[in-house]
């Protein structure tokens, strides 16, 4: 099995308090359910390094970087907005998981058929250019894809973001950039209230009504691969939100692990045809423990190519 599984040290230690649902419990469940299905033996393993400051620069201003930097607290917690917050640890988690996507970027990019998933938080997809959001610090995913169109000259990546809110960060860096193609499927009108109408050319857009089943979601997004054949991308990176899982109380939409397991096999298939194989994924949400774990379980096997098992 040619799949890597990233995780960063501190990942599991930045924790705001026992009532946030972004919990370092998620990295647990992810773990259990790797272990229970036997992936956590066949998978390769990765310890993630910090991100270098000049490749947060990349996707985000230079200033907002800093401003993180002296704002980190020496005791307690403060709050960059209402749901973002940081104790003394949360700079160095969130180092690591921005590092996780920069690592599994070298690792996919140095050989061929490889594909990394970055077991992170927090997450990234709702951190804005200059501004944090939703429990995002930096933008994991668009600081993953601008280092690798810069250290390995690429000229074009594709981000795939499937979570249950809007990746409104992401869009927000990348709206209008050539290099990179952005398919987002998210709940509509829902958290954060942006993605509809659409703000670029490059951005692909399935908002989803409230309720809708997976195969409500297939229908939404089956445009996208034949979209992505025709651009090419030399690698695809995936923003992995896992909370439009019906079991999941913090959206309203019905996707099951079938649905996660069906589009991750969809986009390992143009990967084949487009990019020898190379995916990087990194977690962004999910907030059922049980049907996250469940749910990375379904989508690893689809990156591999696997035949859904249940």
């Amino acid at each position: 099995m040619t799949i890597k599984i990233y995780r960063g040290k501190d990942c599991v230690h930045h924790d705001v308090s026992a009532e946030h649902p972004e919990h370092p419990d998620r990295l647990y469940a992810i773990d259990d359910q790797l272990l229970s299905s036997g992936l956590e033996m066949i998978c390769q393993h990765g310890d993630a390094k910090q991100v270098k400051r000049e490749n947060l620069a990349l996707a985000h201003d230079p200033y907002y970087v800093d401003s993180i930097f002296q704002r980190s607290p020496r005791t307690g917690v403060i709050w960059l907005e209402q749901d973002t917050g940081m104790t003394p640890i949360t700079l160095s988690a969130a180092l690591y998981a921005a590092g996780a996507g920069c690592d599994a970027v070298d690792w996919v990019m140095e050989g061929e058929d490889r594909q990394a998933f970055c077991a992170v938080r927090p997450p990234g997809h709702h951190a804005e250019y200059d501004n944090a959001m939703g429990f995002c610090l930096f933008n994991n995913i668009v600081v993953a894809a601008r280092y690798a169109l810069k250290q390995y000259e690429l000229s074009r990546v594709a981000i795939i973001d499937f979570d249950v809110h809007h990746g409104n960060g992401t869009e927000n860096i990348i709206a209008g950039d050539k290099q990179i193609m952005m398919c987002s499927s998210f709940q509509h009108p829902f958290y954060p209230h942006t993605g509809s109408p659409v703000s670029a050319s490059n951005i692909l857009s399935a908002p989803i009504k409230a309720g809708a089943t997976g195969e409500e979601f297939r229908k939404k997004v089956s445009y996208w691969f034949d979209a992505l054949r025709n651009f090419m991308p030399q690698l695809i990176l995936i923003s992995a939100g896992f909370d439009a899982h019906a079991e999941d109380a913090m959206g309203q939409l019905r996707l099951r692990e079938d649905d996660y397991h069906w589009i991750s096999k969809q986009l390992r298939n143009v990967a084949d045809e487009v990019c020898h194989g190379r995916i990087v994924s990194m977690l962004e949400g999910g907030y059922n423990h049980s049907a996250l774990g469940r749910s990375v379980v379904a989508h690893i096997k689809g990156l591999h190519g696997d035949e859904q098992s249940h």
